[in-house]
């Protein structure tokens, strides 16, 4: 069990806010499967600030999905206090802080992975949220900016003095984005530094990667990001890893298909179809990867604007046929 301030997160596995990801019928679909908690998108203080209608969008929730968390991103003391201030009347039950993300436009401001070059400012926003937060107050971090400033036990050190609940940790630094070698030691060296729970993320892709990083690091949790993409049974198969269930069995293609269409209708049910099919398009490469006439579907994504478009789609690919029944059996063991 992951204990974060009250929270109780048992077995100890989070989906981890990705931009363009993780809104409400994802989030959904990933609890359908024992997600015990999840966060929304990150969110930019800055348009939080102004209200944005499209950030507020991005944090609709709903009974069954929680408890829920929110992640900031900003660099700005003014508006991260007055993001911070907006998030207090939405329901959510923690509030992580972004010092991880190594997309450059997010850099280029001095957000995200660019904070770990400022442990003393990124202690001085930390210590801010704190104290003006009802909530519990966490942040995400990576192993450095690049290979030459590894520097991610001096900047948990710094995170912790500020108060926080716990810290998140991607095994890269800034230049790896999300390719290259986890760095396993960096996050033990971090666990060993601070009392906090410590989280740790990167390259979990199914449960022989959960283990490796429990043992080689000594983390309190794991964090799943793009391993849940088209995969949102990886709960369930972590969960039963945890000993909560019995052996974890993949899913059919007959099942993926039943997946991916409910998935399909809870996001038309958020938007409408038009922005739900657009937004399903890369959708259809991850559900369906290491079935037969794959490169069809892939090829086809780009095309599709409506419901009928992709389930086409799928009846060409020999997926279902056009009463919605499966025609072909079996996904590759990946994935």
């Amino acid at each position: 069990m992951l204990k974060i301030a009250h929270l109780k997160i048992d077995p100890p596995v989070i989906l981890a806010p990705m931009a363009g990801i993780t809104d409400l019928a994802f989030r959904l679909t990933c609890r359908k499967f024992g997600a015990p908690f999840t966060f929304v998108e990150m969110i930019n203080c800055r348009s939080l600030s102004y209200k944005s209608r499209k950030t507020k969008e991005m944090l609709r929730g709903a009974p069954s999905d929680c408890p829920l968390g929110a992640q900031l991103l900003g660099s700005e003391l003014q508006y991260i206090l007055k993001g911070l201030e907006i998030m207090q009347s939405f329901p959510v039950d923690l509030i992580d802080f972004n010092a991880a993300c190594p997309v450059k436009k997010v850099t280029c401001r001095g957000e995200g992975a660019a904070l770990m070059k400022t442990p003393k400012k990124l202690n001085k926003i930390l210590k801010a949220m704190v104290e003006h937060s009802r909530l519990p107050v966490t942040v995400k971090i990576r192993t450095g900016w690049d290979k030459d400033s590894v520097n991610a036990r001096e900047v948990a050190v710094a995170c912790e003095d500020a108060g926080i609940s716990a810290l998140f940790i991607h095994g890269r630094h800034k230049e790896q984005k999300y390719s290259g070698e986890i760095d396993y030691k960096t996050i033990a060296k971090v666990k060993k530094a601070v009392r906090i729970p410590v989280v740790g993320s990167g390259n979990i892709w199914n449960v022989s990667q959960v283990k490796k990083m429990l043992e080689e690091t000594g983390c309190d949790g794991i964090a799943v990001a793009r391993g849940a993409l088209g995969n949102p049974w990886i709960f369930r198969e972590i969960i039963e890893f945890f000993g909560k269930g019995g052996i974890f069995k993949r899913p059919t293609l007959e099942e993926v298909v039943q997946i991916f269409l409910e998935h399909l209708d809870r996001t038309i049910e958020l938007y409408n179809e038009r922005k739900a099919v657009l937004i399903f398009r890369k959708y259809l490469g991850w559900y369906f990867k290491g079935v037969r006439n794959v490169r069809l579907i892939r090829q086809k994504a780009d095309q599709v604007k409506t419901k009928q478009d992709i389930i086409n789609v799928l009846i060409a690919a020999q997926i279902i046929d056009p009463t919605l029944e499966v025609v072909a059996t079996g996904l590759s063991a990946k994935g």
